[in-house]
C-alpha cells in the first residue's frame, strides 16, 4: 500500500461501501498494517488491518484477529503516537 493513501473505501458485512480515514501505516516484523477510523461515524474506535497481498499481488486487507498480534500492533500504533506528541 502507498503512503501517501489519506482515505480508503471498504464495504462493511451488509457490502455498503464506507469510507475510512488512514491514521497511519507501519510495519512490524515482516508485516505492514494499516490503523484507519471511519469518517462517517465520529464514534468508531480505530480499526487495524493487516496488509495481504492476493494471487495477483494486490493488497487486500484483513482484520486482525490474533490476540498476541493485535497487542504488538497496539504496542507499535501507542509508541507511534507517545514519539509524535514528544515533537
Amino acid at each position: 500500500m502507498e503512503n501517501d493513501v489519506s482515505t480508503i473505501v471498504l464495504k462493511d458485512e451488509d457490502g455498503n461501501e464506507v469510507e475510512f480515514e488512514v491514521i497511519t501505516k507501519f510495519d512490524i516484523e515482516e508485516n505492514e498494517y494499516v490503523i484507519v477510523a471511519s469518517m462517517e461515524e465520529s464514534e468508531t474506535e480505530a480499526i487495524a488491518l493487516k496488509i495481504l497481498k492476493d494471487d495477483d499481488g494486490n493488497d487486500i486487507l484483513v482484520t486482525v484477529e490474533d490476540e498476541d498480534e493485535f497487542e504488538l500492533i497496539a504496542e507499535a500504533y501507542g509508541a507511534i503516537f507517545s514519539e509524535d506528541q514528544l515533537n
